[in-house]
Parts: structure tokens; C-alpha cells; sequence
């Protein structure tokens, strides 16, 4: 039978690469890991790393269990937050994963509020893309995230949150800039700054490309937004924001898409298991404190394309 310390010590391991490191990351002695490690393998009957370059790689067995590790490790991490919550709010934990534009420009007032008003609770954010928070949300990973309403599956619930617009970015010596709007194709054939695969804003550039059966010219590719802002004030590339993420930038300039596109987020929570009282508290505070401009159901499934 597997024991929980040994698969905290394994996975610490597994992301350090380095038994020493993982002991002090622990604080435990460095002797004892390493007859964890033994152990794990002696019980198994396989190897777990192979040592390559004075560090310590995973084997394809080993990356199978570090796999159901954490999956284990995250589910004990949410069950211990549900317990601590349950007595009162004076203590506990809300875990949230958030995509990076609405963590920098829309969400920290929320929280800050939300703190004052809960200040024994503790707040976790994991800035992640949709698509992973999405993927945590479902495998029990995570509590609560944002995810996209129109990609909300049956084993999640969801409050709506905010509707805002795509549009492009460019700045001020841009020939578009000041125009009503910018077609698609034009967009895509100019050289772009984009965010890894796996957010929102890559996605909807991947889908309007292969919609138009263009190939789009990614000239910068990050998931920083600071660095994809000085990318397009200096003129080397052009962009997608929400329309929030410039509204205080006087050197950059949005413009809408001949046919405006608006993405619908919720926050979003697994049905599988109970919310602890300080996620219940998270959600009903965000009802009133971010009320969705125009309420429907989330079983309707919007498009992420609409007109105006």
C-alpha cells in the first residue's frame, strides 16, 4: 500500500531533479528520502529515475506515477481546505485559477474586496489558460477558475461573470488605427504577438485562422502581457486584448473587428464534490460584488463570435 508521505517525497522529487533539494524543500534529512525512494521502487518492482547528468529524470514509469501523484497529492490538498473551512471563515483557503488578463486587470479589486471582507481566509490564484483551469476544474485539481460559458461541460456549475470584447491592439502610428474596424483576413496577415497555446486569446486567433484559411505570421510569442504591450507600442507586431486590458494605456490603440467578437467567462466549479464554506462564501460574494451585465441561462451555449 502506498503511503501519502512517500508520494509527497516522490513528486518532490520528481520537480527538483535533485534528492537533496527536495529533502531541505521538505525539511526533512536527506538519508530518509532517499530510502523512500527505495522503498517506493522495492514495493513496485520498477525504477523510478534514471540519474543523467548529475540529475534525476524521470522513467516513463516513474512519469506514469508522478502523474497519479499529483492528481492524488491536489484532491488531499482540496479536501484539507474543505475540513479547515468547516468550522468557520476566521481560517481557510479559496484556490482559484484564473487566466492571466483577467488576474491582472479585472480581478484584483475583487479580491482585494473579498479579502477585507474575509481577512482569516487566505487566497491561492493559479494563472493558467483556460483550457488547463477547464482541465483542473474537471480532473478535481481545482476548486474554483474562470473558464469560457460556451465550454462549460455537465460536470461543471457555473455563475456567469463578465462579457467583454476582443478587439485588436495597435499603436499610434498603426494605419488602422482611429478606423472602425479591421477586417479579419487583415489582421491575420500582419506579423502578431500572441500567447502560448492554451489561452483564450490564442485560441480565438488559432479559430479565426482556420475559419479564414489563413496562416497567421506569429512574430512574438509570450504570456506576458507587459512584454506584448512593448511589443506592439514599438511597432514590431499587432495584437488581441480584451478591451479592458488597454484601457489605460494612452499608447495603444483598440479597434473592433468587422464583425465584433465578445467572450463570454464564468466562474466555474466541479459538481462532484462539496464546496467548502469558504469557496460557498467566495461565490456568493462574487454574485454581488461582480453582477453579470446580461443574465441567461448557462445552459445556453454561446458562440465566441457574436454580432453586435
Amino acid at each position: 500500500m502506498l503511503e501519502t508521505k512517500w508520494l509527497r517525497q516522490f513528486a518532490a522529487v520528481a520537480r527538483e531533479g535533485n534528492i537533496t533539494r527536495a529533502a531541505k524543500r521538505l525539511h526533512l534529512a536527506q538519508p530518509a528520502v532517499t530510502m523512500t525512494i527505495k522503498k517506493l521502487e522495492q514495493q513496485l518492482g520498477i525504477s523510478l529515475f534514471d540519474r543523467h547528468q548529475g540529475r534525476l529524470h524521470l522513467t516513463a514509469e516513474g512519469l506514469r506515477l508522478y502523474q497519479h501523484a499529483e492528481r492524488i497529492l491536489d484532491a488531499l490538498t482540496l479536501a484539507e481546505q474543505d475540513m479547515a473551512a468547516l468550522q468557520d471563515l476566521s481560517n481557510g483557503e479559496v484556490c482559484i485559477g484564473i487566466p492571466s488578463m483577467l488576474g491582472s486587470f479585472y480581478f484584483p479589486p475583487l479580491l482585494m474586496a473579498f479579502k477585507h471582507q474575509y481577512p482569516g481566509l487566505s487566497i491561492r490564484v493559479e494563472e493558467a489558460g483556460t483550457q488547463d483551469v477547464l482541465a483542473k476544474l474537471c480532473q478535481g485539481q481545482l476548486g474554483l477558475g474562470i473558464v469560457l460559458t460556451a465550454s462549460l461541460p455537465p460536470e461543471l456549475s457555473g455563475l456567469p461573470l463578465l462579457r467583454e470584447e476582443m478587439v485588436a491592439v495597435v499603436n499610434e502610428d498603426h494605419p488602422v488605427r482611429g478606423q472602425p474596424f479591421i477586417t479579419m483576413d487583415a489582421f491575420l496577415t500582419e506579423e502578431l504577438a500572441v500567447f502560448r497555446h492554451g489561452f483564450f486569446h490564442r485560441e480565438y486567433i488559432d479559430a479565426m485562422a482556420k475559419e479564414s484559411g489563413l496562416v497567421p505570421h506569429i512574430g512574438f510569442e509570450s504570456n506576458l502581457i507587459p512584454l506584448l504591450k512593448a511589443v506592439v507600442r514599438q511597432g514590431f507586431a499587432i495584437t488581441t486584448f480584451l478591451r479592458m486590458v488597454i484601457k489605460d494605456d494612452p499608447d495603444l490603440f483598440a479597434v473592433s473587428f468587422a464583425e465584433p467578437y465578445f467572450l463570454d467567462l464564468c466562474l466555474a466549479w466541479p459538481n462532484n464534490r462539496p464546496l467548502s464554506r469558504a469557496e460557498q462564501a467566495f461565490i456568493e460574494f462574487m454574485k454581488t460584488a461582480a453582477p453579470f451585465e446580461e443574465p441567461y441561462a448557462l445552459s445556453r451555449k454561446l458562440s465566441v463570435k457574436e454580432k453586435r
